[in-house]
């Protein structure tokens, strides 16, 4: 009955330890030119997972496609992973030095861009813990296996999400040029037809007038 008892409360407790087990941040920012942020990793040979979407540029009246530049560099300040000029990414590296880390975007393009920014830190907390029962290391690994696939689950979502949220704008974007494009089309027709209705009747009026002399 005691085991049973401690079997059940180290089972509960892993539970409500699994939401903080994670460490994860997602932001949504408009860039100018610069923007760095800074990302504390406390564990070395833990998994980064990091994933980036330019939802879109502030220009109305025209269609980019410019990207941005991502540089990331441990807490020694060595460089370990470089994007350039891309709409999105999404990679993952290996922790070899615990600490802060940094992630700097460079934004190349005349105009203000908003980008869509996630890291996702994925560690198995168990390894670092001791059981007292043999029995309770499978079930940890079980547990820390689900919550660390439960957590890609939402990553791969936010990335989703942010890919959607860029096309829609893409999209209401180009239907927008569109319309002032047929607008602009339908305001010149009825100008060229207008100067042409009085070419005409100012060539009637002049022949009218010869006729009569």
């Amino acid at each position: 009955m005691g085991a049973t008892s401690l079997g059940l409360d180290a089972f509960l407790l892993v539970i409500c330890l699994v939401p903080f087990l994670h460490n994860a941040a997602a932001i949504r920012f408009v860039i100018d030119r610069e923007e760095c942020f800074s990302h504390n990793v406390d564990y070395q040979g833990d998994t980064v997972h990091v994933s980036f979407v330019v939802i879109k540029a502030d220009t109305p009246w025209h269609y980019t496609q410019d990207g941005v530049d991502l540089v990331v560099k441990n807490p020694t300040g060595d460089q370990i992973y470089d994007s350039r000029d891309k709409t999105s990414d999404k990679f993952e590296f290996i922790v070899q030095k615990r600490g802060v880390h940094r992630f700097c975007f460079t934004n190349k393009s005349p105009y203000h861009e908003t980008v869509d920014f996630d890291v996702h830190v994925g560690h198995f907390s168990y390894f670092e813990q001791h059981a007292k029962d043999e029995h309770f290391g499978p079930l940890f690994e079980q547990i820390a296996k689900l919550d660390e696939a439960l957590y890609n689950i939402q990553f791969e979502q936010h990335w989703l999400e942010a890919q959607t949220d860029r096309q829609a704008i893409l999209n209401e974007n180009m239907s927008r040029r569109a319309v002032h494009k047929a607008l602009f089309e339908s305001a010149g027709l009825v100008a060229a037809s207008v100067v042409q209705v009085y070419l005409m009747r100012r060539l009637f009026e002049r022949k009218l007038g010869s006729s009569r002399v």
